[in-house]
């Protein structure tokens, strides 16, 4: 089989920023970083349900999921929900193998030579360093995972729920409504997976609650900000198909 129509080429590009993005998020995750002193705030100070001290500290992953849900809801816009449905089992399946290998790997004899290296003028033990970046636990995994399936099932599925009741109109009420719902999922199931259900941590549900909560604020602000950059790729993508072809897709992925 070739990639000869401009279709297949579009689902090839499409879902192989999809898979990748969604890998990366996954390992980039384990660095957390402040939202606030990114961008040269002060932390706020937040309280909620008896958790005080709350600021917006998220995980890198976040840099790549706007991409991801942009995917998403393009994929569902010109393909349906059979497609989405696919790359997120499949996507899912390859971030379990990835954490296999990395797994296989933390377990491999480290060289002499490269152990013990000089960084920015600090001695760093390049073992502990690979494990500790890259040897997140089983429930993080596992949450992780589970998050994102549920998350990206939601997603379709709203989205297609609201493209019956609009039509072809509001592409920005059916991505963001979409969008916004599946994050609200997927901010809750990871915390509670992770780090509720998880003996090793002793969260309480109030602090699943407050940290979830805040998460999502983050979230919803971004799927809002990323509204106009889904407009912009929708009109690309109907400028390389043509208007026929461009609606021949929209209205075959409607069908489901």
């Amino acid at each position: 089989m070739t990639f000869k129509t401009k279709e297949s080429r579009l689902l090839l590009i499409l879902g192989s920023f999809f898979v990748a993005n969604a890998i990366l998020s996954e390992f980039i995750g384990v660095k957390l970083f402040s939202v606030e002193e990114t961008l040269g705030f002060k932390k706020f100070d937040i309280n909620l349900f008896g958790v005080p001290n709350l600021s917006f500290v998220m995980s890198a992953g976040v840099l790549t999921w706007p991409i991801i849900f942009i995917m998403t809801d393009i994929i569902n816009e010109y393909f349906g929900v059979k497609q989405v449905r696919f790359l997120s089992i499949l996507t899912s399946i390859l971030i379990a193998f990835a954490f296999l290998v990395v797994w296989g790997s933390m377990h491999l004899s480290a060289a002499d030579f490269w152990v013990h290296q000089n960084i920015n003028g600090e001695d760093l033990n390049m073992n502990n360093a690979f494990a500790g970046i890259f040897g997140q636990g089983m429930w993080i995994i596992v949450g992780s995972i589970v998050a994102f399936i549920v998350g990206q099932l939601a997603d379709v599925l709203i989205f297609h729920r609201i493209k019956k009741i609009t039509g072809e109109k509001s592409l920005w009420l059916r991505a963001t409504g979409s969008t916004v719902v599946s994050q609200l999922i997927d901010s809750f199931v990871v915390i509670f997976i992770a780090f509720y259900l998880n003996p090793q941590y002793h969260y309480s549900w109030q602090m699943v609650a407050a940290i979830g909560l805040v998460n999502y604020t983050y979230k919803f602000v971004v799927a809002i900000l990323m509204t106009p950059i889904l407009y912009v790729v929708h009109a690309i993508i109907d400028g390389y198909l043509g208007k026929d072809l461009a609606r021949k897709l929209t209205e075959m992925a409607g069908r489901g």
